[in-house]
């Protein structure tokens, strides 16, 4: 990964002063990222994005006055370029697919350490969807094995070739830089196609469109 030109600007939401403390003092070790802000509720979460526009907003799943998945929906719907990563300790299925079906970019579960959750900042960043490894086997075992329905069979059937490719390398977790040298597209190219599909499967975040692709492409 090559370095970024300016730190990631990251915004702290958990309603625990210690676990924002510990985190503000870990991640401030960490030249790639600058952490701009806190929030304890999703109203300050809301309010801070808004305020602060920043790149990456690190959000536990339960605050005191609304779900981490609403925050992560109204984040997204007020400022479509900032990416939501889920800290948290609830790795049940349920919570872990609702994080997903909200459009985060990834799902991290506490116990992570640290350099591997600045790794996964910075992946997120980069574009990538990130999913805590123990995490991973099951999430693509339930998308697998859930069932499928017509609707989003006819949604696929709507890409063209270049879009389902693409689609497919997305699902794999490969930025679009990296998509465009294995296709040898642009980067511009690339995004206008991944653009093109998620509107054709009535997606708006990328991680959205990887596990729907998972789930709707098994055998």
């Amino acid at each position: 990964m090559q370095p970024f030109s300016k730190p990631i600007r990251l915004l702290l939401v958990d309603d625990h002063e210690i676990v924002r403390a510990g985190l503000k003092t870990l991640l401030s070790r960490a030249s790639a990222i600058q952490i701009v802000g806190e929030a304890s509720t999703k109203a300050e979460a809301i309010a801070e994005t808004a305020r602060l526009k920043p790149d990456v907003v690190l959000l536990d799943v339960r605050l005191p006055d609304g779900s981490g998945f609403e925050t992560c929906r109204e984040i997204q719907l007020m400022s479509a370029e900032t990416r939501v990563l889920f800290l948290t300790a609830f790795g049940d299925d349920e919570t872990v697919f609702e994080g997903i079906a909200a459009g985060a970019e990834g799902y991290l579960l506490k116990e992570i350490d640290g350099e591997k959750l600045v790794k996964a900042i910075e992946n997120v960043m980069e574009g990538q969807s990130v999913i805590d490894p123990s995490l991973t086997k099951r999430v693509l075992n339930r998308l697998r094995n859930a069932p499928n329905e017509t609707k989003p069979k006819d949604q696929l059937a709507s890409l063209s070739n270049q879009e389902r490719r693409i689609m497919a390398l997305v699902a794999e977790g490969q930025t679009n830089k990296q998509i465009a040298a294995n296709m040898g597209l642009s980067d511009k190219t690339v995004k206008n196609y991944l653009s093109n599909a998620l509107d054709k499967l009535k997606l708006t975040r990328r991680s959205q469109g990887a596990a729907f692709f998972v789930r709707h492409t098994k055998n």
